[in-house]
């Protein structure tokens, strides 16, 4: 046994164990954000059963079984629901019963030995909707100008046809106002703060270049009203059908077709159906922009943003880390002054993330954000253009948390490069330069890239510094669009993580939006793999390349 421990083999079992178990709770974490998050766009059969509450009468119940749980019949007293005499300990289901219009809730427990005995009714309708959440029913008729035009089995084929021209008139008219009448208002916008800037440094109203300004204002102004004329006939045509539904306690309501998304029956799909429906919904999640404060819709504005932020980073940390790091390895001065500046590098990277959100918020957007505006852009003073949080300040605030990550790891790849190469770059009549630049520099590119894969890592799932530089829960315009300069470093963006942190703790329907939070998730980890992977396979293809070379 003595000889055993001596031999080294219990530490290399336990180190091999340490890495198993890590590599479970890695594997088991994503798994358990997949299945939550992904499992909320399969369609969910619809389940009709009556409930008897103790001396209320029986009402009937249609919805989707969200959750199921068994606990102590007394802990579900306490909670203020409704227990049948004589048990002890109690299932209940939690039915994501839809309609918060008319009931006010989109979910509710109820006690498994209060329902009878569940049925899927094949005409059970559920509508995804811009607003108020789903609608869970059944399907009566459909009517155009207030006519009815198909009624029972009928009804669905001219629901399903009338729902996806919904959706491309309402396709149509999002764009006419993202794109055709917010460019026209930007340039709109633009030409007045021109015209206020001539009037600032004292030009006189005759000067010919108000007159252009002004030709220039109405032709854009034509040109919206041309939009708007085109999309108010579009809402016209779209606001034509509705249809009937029936709710589960007999009433009736007629809904838009304009105001449904999505229109299904679950119970009457078939798997290849359901399959079809699943990927189309993700699709939405992932290319779609948000709704209903961020608990429907699709998250592409954050997963934008995160991406483009974490390029910006990138750019800005490289070059300023690696240069960092070959001045103090290979040009300064070895001493007191240099062995403070490597101390205060390595204590800067523990600095807590939301000091460096501060610094930003105070310097780069105050600061020099608001110096930018004073020189460059005085007439749209006092509203800011760079002095506001947006994506440029974000990505140096970013820069500049993991700047000592790149630095640290640059300089450890310089130092492992053997002197005798240096020395023999040297013999062989290069300069001091010319050996760091072709030989060195080349050499320590793995090394470079290993400290920008960590810093793309720790940048891409910050969230702390960003809701102080320049993220926001809903940003009316991506940082990029079709007019000049096409690249928007003043705006606000969406982040993944601060999407995450909004949906799971501001959202106004927390069940209702508790999938999406997991799904947004793995989302975000996924995208830190695809960054991390495509990193590592440029790193090791320098690896491989100067390698080569070395031999």
């Amino acid at each position: 046994m003595r000889n055993w421990v001596k031999s080294g083999s219990p530490w290399i079992w336990l180190t091999g164990g340490m890495v198993s178990i890590s590599l479970v709770m890695v594997i088991g974490l994503i798994m358990l954000i997949a299945v939550r998050g992904l499992g909320h766009f399969w369609p969910s059969d619809v389940v009709e059963v009556d409930y008897t509450a103790p001396g209320r009468e029986t009402v009937r119940l249609l919805g989707k079984v969200d959750a199921s749980e068994t606990i102590t019949a007394e802990a579900m007293r306490d909670a203020g629901f409704e227990v049948p005499e004589g048990y002890s300990i109690i299932t209940r289901h939690r039915l994501k019963l839809g309609n918060r219009d008319v009931t006010g809730n989109d979910f509710s427990w109820f006690a498994r030995p209060l329902m009878g005995e569940f049925s899927y009714p094949e005409d059970a309708l559920v509508l995804n909707r811009t607003e108020w959440g789903d609608f869970i029913g059944y399907l009566r008729a459909v009517k155009q100008d207030g006519e009815v035009v198909a009624e029972g089995e009928a009804a669905w084929d001219e629901l399903f046809a009338r729902v996806a021209r919904a959706g491309d008139l309402r396709g149509e008219i999002n764009r006419i106002e993202r794109y055709d009448i917010g460019q026209v208002n930007l340039q709109i916008e633009r030409l007045r703060l021109e015209r206020r800037g001539l009037r600032m440094r004292g030009v006189s109203e005759d000067d010919p270049r108000y007159a252009e300004l002004s030709a220039q204002r109405d032709a854009l102004r034509g040109e919206y009203s041309v939009h708007e004329s085109r999309r108010n006939e579009l809402r016209q045509r779209i606001r034509r059908d509705s249809l009937v539904a029936e709710l589960p306690d007999g009433s009736e309501k007629e809904i838009r077709v304009a105001n449904v998304v999505r229109a299904f029956g679950p119970n009457r799909m078939g798997f290849t159906d359901k399959v079809a429906h699943y990927a189309d919904r993700f699709n939405e999640f992932v290319t779609g922009f948000p709704r209903e404060a961020n608990t429907e819709g699709g998250i592409f504005p954050a997963i934008f943003g995160t991406v483009i932020m974490v390029m910006l980073m990138s750019v800005i940390v490289t070059p300023i880390g690696v240069l960092a790091a070959i001045y103090l390895r290979e040009y300064a001065k070895q001493g007191p002054f240099v062995r403070i500046i490597r101390i205060s590098v390595n204590n800067l990277a523990g600095v807590p993330s939301i000091v460096f959100g501060v610094f930003g918020l105070g310097f780069f957007v105050y600061f020099l954000g608001g110096s930018i505006d004073r020189l460059f852009y005085p007439e749209a003073l006092p509203a800011p253009t760079f002095g506001s949080p947006g994506l440029f300040w974000a990505s140096l605030t970013l820069a500049l948390l993991t700047l000592p990550v790149v630095i640290v790891s640059t300089e450890e790849g310089l130092t492992r490069i053997p002197r005798s190469v240096r020395e023999g770059s040297m013999a062989l009549g290069a300069t001091k330069a010319e050996t760091l630049w072709r030989v060195v520099v080349p050499m320590t590119l793995p090394a470079m890239m290993t400290g920008l894969i960590l810093a793309v890592a720790r940048a891409a799932g910050e969230v702390a510094p960003l809701m102080l530089v320049g993220v926001v829960a809903l940003a009316p315009n991506l940082p990029v669009d079709g007019v000049a300069p096409y690249l928007h470093l003043e705006r606000a963006f969406m982040h993944l993580g601060f999407h995450i942190f909004d949906v799971g703790f501001q959202s106004p329907n927390v069940e209702a939006a508790r999938p999406l939070v997991y799904a947004t998730a793995l989302v975000l980890v996924v995208i830190i793999v695809v960054l991390n992977l495509t990193a590592m396979m440029i790193r090791n293809r320098l690896r491989e390349r100067y390698r080569g070379e070395s031999d």
